[in-house]
């Protein structure tokens, strides 16, 4: 059982679409992973990891209701099973297949809930999941700013994809379960702030700091405060709605896992209006925030920055990061791991995904070339340094992670509705 601090990087499996659903922006293949995923895994160890943020490509495996596309996965996990590589599988990463359509679609969370039960029974070895990544950041850019997937801008269909996205991350969890009872769930949600720019602006502000919450309140089944309550009400959620997430949460088998970039501070103005606010409050102060409002486990699950014309601004950043990380854990928050995200490059990132320019980002652990860079020289010292003095055991904390090598049943076991390797069901 690897009972210490986690310290992880990922392999990002983003696939929103944009221009009305016609363009996929599937980032596994701007970075050349489909290609390369064996170096890939290879690059992880050279880092001297054990964990790996890593999934396969939703919208190639699952094909329809109870159809599946297994083939790239069965080589991929195969590999990181023999490599006792523990993966946190993220199944849904900002998009859906097309013939889903999008996040306002109500029949998405049982449809999705079914393909996490049919992955779990193929590969009853994983234990950790993040079952839908970042739900309020899918939701805020798909239907408030109107840049990816439904690309609508109103409140309304903010509401129904955030209880969609919800829903579907609940429903997944339980199928797992039924496979995999001493599942971990992580997680990966974005931490915000919203500071008020004038006096005027502090309702404005406020309203924002509420609903950052959302997706964590109603996937742990905290009751949100009455304004929330209201503003949902008003843009279509049901009281029954509502009652399901008080009603089927599992917050006693997650662990919150807190993504903290530069650009998770915002300014407000007196309309409403948000900019980019930079780094004012940091990592320590903002997971503070969110720790005291849902008291579990904390993993940072996602940051980075980008290499700029120094060389070591990235190097900087990791640094800076660390400290904070360290920083929460003295103040006693159960903070049990670290990860830098991604391992490689990525693309597009520089206009949130919006546009399919090519713009390869300057932000991973090593170059789309496979080159290490400054920061993965980095990340490699910090952990071969810490990785032994963090037991997280040292807060009265052990997460049971069982590594893919001490998982004691049949690791060929897969579904029995399913095909064989490579095959697609239909």
């Amino acid at each position: 059982m690897h009972a210490g601090f986690i310290f992880a990087t990922g392999i990002e499996n983003s696939a929103p679409t944009i221009e009305g659903g016609r363009v996929r922006m599937d980032e596994l293949e701007k970075c050349g992973h489909y290609k390369h995923w064996k170096l890939d895994f290879d690059l992880v160890q050279e880092l001297g990891l054990r964990v790996l943020r890593y999934g396969p490509p939703l919208h190639r495996t699952w094909l329809g209701p109870d159809r599946y596309d297994w083939e790239f996965a069965d080589l991929a996990f195969a590999d990181l099973h023999r490599r006792n590589i523990a993966p946190i599988v993220d199944l849904c990463h900002f998009g859906v297949p097309d013939w889903i359509g999008n996040f306002q679609n109500p029949d998405f969370p049982e449809l999705f809930a079914d393909y996490a039960g049919a992955f779990a029974r193929r590969f009853p070895w994983v234990q950790m999941y993040t079952p839908i990544n970042e739900m309020w950041i899918c939701a805020v850019f798909s239907t408030l700013y109107g840049w990816w997937n439904e690309q609508i801008r109103t409140d309304a269909a903010f509401v129904t994809a955030i209880k969609h996205l919800v829903k579907a991350n609940i429903l997944a969890m339980h199928a797992i379960l039924k496979v995999r009872p001493d599942a971990l769930f992580i997680q990966s949600e974005s931490t915000e702030y919203f500071h008020a720019e004038s006096p005027d602006a502090i309702g404005p502000a406020e309203m924002n700091n509420a609903r950052r919450f959302l997706a964590l309140d109603l996937n742990y089944g905290r009751r949100v405060d009455s304004d929330m309550y209201e503003y949902l009400l008003d843009n279509g959620m049901t009281r029954e709605e509502y009652h399901f997430f008080l009603k089927h949460n599992l917050k006693h088998h997650c662990i919150m896992g807190n993504d903290y970039y530069q650009t998770n501070e915002h300014y407000v103005s007196a309309d409403g209006m948000t900019r980019a606010a930079g780094e004012i409050f940091g990592y320590a102060v903002i997971t503070h925030q969110y720790y005291n409002r849902y008291r579990l486990p904390v993993m940072h699950t996602e940051t980075n920055l980008c290499q700029g014309p120094a060389g070591d601004e990235a190097v900087y950043w990791l640094k800076k990061e660390w400290a904070n990380v360290l920083r929460v854990r003295n103040n006693g928050v159960p903070l049990i791991g670290f990860t830098w995200y991604s391992l490689t490059d990525q693309v597009d990132w520089d206009s949130a995904l919006r546009v399919n320019n090519g713009n390869v980002n300057a932000l991973g652990l090593f170059d789309l070339e496979r080159k290490i860079r400054p920061v993965g020289v980095a990340y490699r010292e910090l952990v071969k340094a810490w990785e032994a003095v963090l037991p997280t055991k040292s807060i009265c904390l052990q997460v049971p992670v069982v590594m893919p090598h001490e998982f004691g049943g049949d690791i060929t076991s897969v579904d029995p509705e399913s095909p064989a390797s490579g095959a697609i069901q239909s």
